[in-house]
């Protein structure tokens, strides 16, 4: 079988995936790989934080992730650290308890680079958040990725 290369040629699967992400075969219906342009900060926020909010954990790491993807210099980090919590709580769907507290565990090493609440990302209730449930604990709920009062106000 044929394997599937982007524009760029870098190695890319077309295949459709269920709501976790997992790819299924080429004739079951499903979701294709997101190959939408990033969103702009607040609307990415915004539409990945509806997609917490309704279970939709992989669709929601792919909007953080095309961000991170598109972005240079100091936020990055915030990103790459938001993408990595929702493909942590993507992997702890799918039941892989390890594969989540790892990335649980790298999302919030990540975000420790971030200064400040850029776009009203509460970074710290984030790490402590994502620590606790890298260690296990999943009475917690992740914290939202946005202050509402906040965005409201700006």
């Amino acid at each position: 079988m044929s394997r599937d290369w982007d524009e760029a040629g870098r190695p890319r699967s077309a295949r459709p995936r269920d709501a976790l992400g997992r790819p299924l075969d080429r004739s079951t219906a499903g979701s294709g790989p997101m190959d939408e342009p990033a969103l702009a900060p607040p609307e990415a926020l915004q539409v990945a934080q509806r997609l917490l909010d309704s279970g939709h954990v992989f669709a929601a790491h792919e909007v953080l992730e095309a961000v991170w993807k598109s972005t240079s210099g100091p936020e990055r980090a915030l990103w790459r650290g938001l993408a990595q919590l929702a493909v942590g709580l993507t992997h702890r769907a799918r039941g892989n308890e390890v594969g989540a507290q790892a990335l649980l565990a790298r999302g919030a090493d990540t975000l420790a680079a971030v200064e400040g609440s850029p776009w009203h990302v509460p970074i710290a209730d984030l790490r402590t958040w994502a620590d606790a449930a890298a260690a296990g604990d999943r009475t917690g709920t992740m914290p939202r990725l946005t202050d509402q009062a906040a965005d409201e106000r700006s």
